[in-house]
């Protein structure tokens, strides 16, 4: 899982593009400056690079979405009219073209998600890296960014060896979001953009699980049980209904897992207005309505209930479980309630579980403080791409696409700039 390491070699800091931040967004956008002809250095806090695209692809990199682009670039939701410049100019196809021009070739599983051949991060990683070091990128961990001296706009850093400064033409920020705060993304930049005038949106957590108040016997008995074949439907405030088929888990404090995920970013704005939300699993999404009822009132003869789901309608463990949690002794023997609830079990969330536990973050750097090439309007020459921008995605490779697109359209952003003569402008990060 680790990556190379990367020694930081101090003639090499000097360059006319600093990316701070080496995740999939800051080394696109390095590869982009590179083939610009530009001078490009790439500093990230930690001991390698990647961290966090490593730790995605543990169980099996989800690199893209093999979905046609019209359905690919609705994932976005409030935010699609903002990222649609950068899917449109790298859509999924030409994302599995690049994986595949670094020797790793990819193929679509049965749910749409793209994934590399062998599964794993590492290889790309390496691949990837490698290719940067020819193009002349030169790397430097270990060296956490500290914001600007504010007197000369220069950068910032602190290193092993004590702190650095760099005074570069321009400058990326790809410092990631504020979930998985120990592989980098701590969100620890967020007071140095807003003391000079960023507008940031409060953090909060994405592609996350919920809290639910379940009893002690779930809890102590289901914990960590997943639970297959359901489908999930969701009524907003505005009466929009969705429903999903899929998997989820029931974890000691609450709901987990992808078809969570899917429908996070719902739950937690109905938990923010309101203070809870409410959905509904059916438990047997093959059967009709009628047909669960006809079977669950099916004669059981000396058989216990338990048995009898069992054999007639597929419900048994963690399923009956949910059934006991919602129903209780008396109402689960009540044959058309026990069917219209095996049918739509509510379930009530009532808070996200922490930001530290997300698979990723909501908030960030507003696009109200940037132009069209990602640029602060507060700070020219400073750029900003991937998770730490105010948006979000569910799982599914929609999260890795835009970051990688994010990065190429900054990369492409700073190399305008810097041919349009920004020379002269103010160095980046200073005080006019």
């Amino acid at each position: 899982m680790k990556s190379p390491p990367l020694p930081s070699i101090p003639d090499q800091r000097s360059a006319q593009v600093a990316v701070i931040g080496g995740g999939p967004a800051g080394l696109m956008a390095a590869e982009v400056l590179a083939g610009s002809g530009l001078s490009v250095a790439v500093f990230d806090a930690m001991p390698s690079l990647g961290r966090k695209f490593l730790q995605a692809g543990v169980g099996g990199l989800n690199i893209t979405h093999g979905e046609d682009h019209e359905s690919f670039c609705s994932r976005y939701g409030a935010r699609r009219a903002e990222l649609q410049p950068w899917l449109d100019a790298f859509p999924p196809q030409a994302l599995r073209e690049w994986v595949h021009g670094l020797g790793v070739d990819t193929f679509v599983g049965s749910s749409g998600r793209v994934f590399p051949k062998e599964m794993k991060a590492a290889p790309l990683l390496r691949a990837w890296l490698q290719r940067l070091r020819a193009a002349g990128v030169h790397f430097h961990v270990r060296h956490r960014w500290l914001g600007w001296n504010l007197a000369t706009g220069a950068l910032r850093f602190a290193t092993p060896d004590g702190e650095f400064s760099l005074q570069p033409q321009a400058t990326l920020l790809a410092l990631g979001g504020a979930s998985w705060p120990r592989l980098g993304s701590d969100g620890a930049w967020v007071p140095w953009l807003e003391q000079r005038g960023v507008d940031i949106a409060p953090w909060q957590p994405a592609n996350c699980g919920f809290e639910v108040a379940w009893s002690a016997y779930l809890r102590e008995k289901f914990a960590g049980a997943p639970l297959k074949s359901v489908a999930l439907s969701f009524t907003d405030a505005e009466g929009n209904t969705e429903t999903r088929q899929g998997e989820l888990t029931i974890s000691a404090r609450g709901v987990e897992g992808s078809l969570i995920y899917a429908f996070a970013q719902r739950l937690r704005e109905a938990v923010n207005a309101r203070g809870s939300a409410s959905f509904t699993l059916d438990l047997a999404p093959g059967r009709s309505a009628e047909r669960v009822l006809a079977e669950v009132m099916h004669p059981r003869g000396s058989r216990s209930l338990a048995s009898h789901l069992a054999s007639r309608v597929g419900i048994a463990g963690v399923k009956l479980a949910l059934l006991h949690e919602v129903l209780g002794k008396a109402r689960i023997n009540d044959a058309p309630t026990l069917a219209a609830t095996i049918k739509a079990l509510p379930i009530t969330v009532n808070a996200p579980r922490p930001l530290a536990e997300a698979i990723s973050s909501a908030g960030g750097v507003r696009f109200a403080a940037l132009d069209q090439h990602l640029m602060l309007k507060a700070l020219p020459g400073v750029f900003c791409a991937g998770e730490m921008l105010d948006w979000e995605a569910p799982t599914g490779g929609y999260l890795l696409t835009a970051c990688f697109a994010s990065g190429r359209a900054a990369g492409a952003g700073i190399a305008a700039w810097l041919r349009a003569g920004a020379g002269e402008a103010p160095a980046p990060g200073s005080a006019e």
